[in-house]
């Protein structure tokens, strides 16, 4: 029971991570769209 435990902690933890990291990543994605975007409307 002890094991299953802490796998279950573990991955948890990794779960919980992971949707940080893509959440950062979504987060830096936009940030370059917004850039991109700003720079085709001064270029016109």
């Amino acid at each position: 029971m002890r094991k299953i435990l802490t796998m279950a902690m573990l991955a948890g933890g990794l779960a919980l991570s992971a949707c940080n990291t893509v959440e950062g990543l979504g987060r830096d994605v936009s940030s370059a769209g917004d850039t991109v975007a700003k720079t085709a409307e001064d270029a016109k």
